[in-house]
């Protein structure tokens, strides 16, 4: 799961800028710009009379599992339906899902949560295609308070794969009270202001910085954890993937990771640990919140750059937090990645009249508003409903959330895990090259041409 807000005129009109930059408008590309050909699927429903048991699939953490509280009401709507949840922590999401379809258990409702994303599912077979079912059942995305331009991110030539649910952007939380304590300004949550830029930023966050022998005295500026790993060289304006990989399935024909623009690209976020020394290596974070912790919940971070599910809790945090728009960084379109996660029927679903009763129930204005509370703060797609969320953190101007999110969808990028096959392995490949770099023992000159062979060899499999 960076990882906002705030003055959207309203979400309608700011959708509009999602499918502009989905589309390349502002940077970013249509998920049903890159898949290739639909697979056709043809519904194979239970009848509407017989009582049935679908399985919705998802991680093992509360801000997904809360679904299990939306269940009795459902199934009291829909005495013939029973709904049975599965759950996978995050590092196993992908292999359990796989694992459960070749056993012939298929869950029939999933989205893609875990590193594989929706280009992977599809170009694996995974999905099955809603296209003559939305027609059957009359569904209106505008029933749903769902903008049409939504739609279309899962939609391939002209066949729909999935429907919105939740829509996260890029943003940045930071601490007030380290603002505060070191005499500073906070940040805008103005898109368009200028003068705050990566730099300015570093400035900020070397006056709040404090290292010390004692751990209990350390705390750092930032902390910019902008999207995976192999998307970060696009905050900088160096593209990694060719341009081909968003008309050609998720698969690109070339890849630079080697290429001196990546290389100087990712040497500007290790400098903020080795060289201005305003950010933490992954070993202190640790050290301080634990294997699976956050050092800015633990009010060790002054500001933090992720995705917005990082608000998700905001309210039980030990400090004053706000919402800041990520600084300009050198590519004037994109600044946010994007996460626009679809509810998914699989290809082997034996319920998918059913399954999609389930989804349309999830996505009610009623339910996602209840959600937002539920999950300790999801972002719904529901445009009515995100009216709500935008008040939901304590502390937090509601018109800051909207700004920010309307900047962010301005300047976003649909999340490369979303776009690109095979993505689960070129994560997991990333995250284990770069250990050594993220921990001082080996340069970005030694990794990157070893990662470009690697990246080239999955791509290829």
């Amino acid at each position: 799961m960076n990882k906002n807000r705030k003055t959207l005129v309203t979400l309608i009109a700011a959708t509009t800028l999602i499918v502009t930059t989905l589309s390349g408008c502002s940077g970013g590309k249509s998920v049903g710009n890159i898949a290739g050909e639909a697979n056709g699927g043809t519904a194979n429903s239970g009848s509407n009379s017989e009582q049935v048991t679908i399985t919705h699939y998802t991680i093992d953490s509360e801000d997904r599992t809360f679904i299990e509280k939306l269940i009795p009401e459902f199934e009291k709507e829909h005495p013939n339906i029973k709904v049975k949840v599965e759950k996978a922590p995050y590092e196993q999401f992908d292999s359990k899902l796989q694992t459960l379809i070749a056993g012939g258990k298929s869950p029939d409702v999933t989205s893609h949560y875990g590193y594989g994303g929706f280009a992977e599912y599809y170009n694996k077979d995974m999905l099955f295609d809603m296209t003559d079912l939305i027609k059957e059942e009359g569904f209106k995305s505008s029933d749903y308070n769902i903008p049409d331009d939504l739609m279309k991110i899962y939609t391939v030539k002209d066949r729909t794969y999935g429907i919105p649910v939740n829509m996260y952007v890029t943003l940045m939380l930071y601490n007030k009270d380290m603002f505060d304590a070191a005499q500073l300004s906070y940040p805008p949550s103005d898109y368009e202001d200028k003068n705050w830029t990566f730099a300015a930023m570093v400035e900020e966050a070397k006056k709040m910085t404090v290292v010390s022998d004692n751990i209990a005295k350390t705390q750092y500026g930032v902390d910019f954890t902008w999207a995976e790993r192999d998307m970060r060289p696009l905050y900088f304006g160096a593209e990694p993937y060719s341009e081909d990989t968003w008309t050609n399935g998720g698969v690109p024909s070339e890849t630079h990771f080697d290429s001196p623009e990546v290389i100087a690209a990712y040497q500007k976020l290790f400098d903020l640990i080795f060289k201005d020394k305003v950010s933490p290596n992954s070993e202190w974070s640790k050290s301080v919140a634990g294997q699976n912790g956050d050092p800015f919940v633990a009010g060790k971070i002054g500001m933090s750059i992720g995705g917005s599910w990082n608000l998700a809790g905001a309210n039980d945090f030990p400090f004053k937090i706000g919402v800041a728009a990520v600084p300009w960084g050198g590519n004037d379109q994109v600044r946010s990645t994007l996460y626009v996660d679809p509810l998914l029927i699989l290809k082997d679903s034996k319920h998918p009249k059913e399954a999609f009763e389930w989804i349309k129930y999830l996505l009610t204005t009623d339910v996602q508003e209840k959600s937002i509370e539920l999950s300790g703060g999801n972002p719904p797609v529901n445009t009515e409903a995100a009216e709500v969320y935008y008040k939901h953190f304590e502390g937090i101007d509601p018109a800051d959330v909207k700004k920010v999110y309307e900047g962010a969808i301005k300047y976003g990028y649909e999340s490369y895990n979303h776009l690109i096959t095979n993505y689960s392995q070129i994560n997991d490949m990333f995250i284990n090259e770069m250990q050594p770099v993220e921990t001082g023992h080996k340069t970005l000159e030694e990794v990157m041409p070893v990662i470009q062979k690697k990246v080239t060899e999955i791509i290829k499999r």
